[in-house]
């Protein structure tokens, strides 16, 4: 009779651990595809007043610089914001936040979040729509400036931190690139005629992208 007892016993142990196995493979298997569809690899769309350019992350050699412009791009932190450094054949840079406010123009370039990031300097070359930070001569300096080469920027590989590539804009990035520029308050011919706003930077799954 106690032998009976136990068999039964264990006979709907098993019975349980095998209902809950089919309802984990249920939530997380074949039948998860909302789960599945939640962790889908993000891109970022930047849409800008001459159109929208997309960028491709490079989570596995810069995670936490990606992470840190992820996480600015959520909260509108680039809203409103504007490219106030354009140098044709080489970069477009922006994500001060104080060029949100034109009577700030004698700081722009100086803006960041309120924090700095540690440098994250990889084997990735700096080639036309690479996305990478902006920073002083202090090599773990960045925050939320970035810049976006137009052409062949070689000479800043393992220099600066560079975390994604255009993958959809083309267009768009040598429009910005080709927009008139006069000397800078530094003497620099690097301060575009016309302003160029990031309206906002939406983060979206990639295959949501045609």
């Amino acid at each position: 009779m106690k032998l009976l007892t136990s068999l039964c016993a264990l006979s709907l142990a098993v019975g349980l651990v095998a209902v809950r196995a089919a309802e984990s493979k249920k939530e997380n298997g074949a039948e998860g595809k909302t789960d599945a569809k939640t962790d889908a690899k993000e891109v970022a769309v930047m849409k800008t007043t001459e159109g929208d350019m997309v960028f491709a992350f490079w989570s596995e050699v810069a995670p936490k610089t990606v992470e840190n412009f992820k996480a600015l791009s959520k909260k509108g932190f680039y809203d409103g914001t504007a490219f106030h450094r354009i140098i044709k054949g080489f970069m477009i840079q922006g994500g001060d936040p104080n060029t949100k406010d034109p009577s700030k123009e004698s700081l722009y370039g100086q803006g960041d979040p309120g924090y700095k990031i540690k440098a994250e300097f990889n084997d990735r070359s700096h080639q036309f729509g690479v996305i990478s930070m902006a920073r002083s001569n202090d090599p773990d300096s960045a925050g939320s400036q970035f810049f976006i080469c137009n052409g062949d920027a070689s000479q800043l590989d393992h220099k600066y931190t560079a975390f994604g590539k255009l993958i959809k804009g083309d267009d768009v990035l040598k429009k910005i690139s080709d927009t008139p520029v006069v000397p800078s308050r530094g003497g620099e011919p690097s301060k575009p005629t016309k302003r160029i706003e990031i309206k906002s930077i939406q983060l979206v799954p990639v295959d949501s992208i045609k």
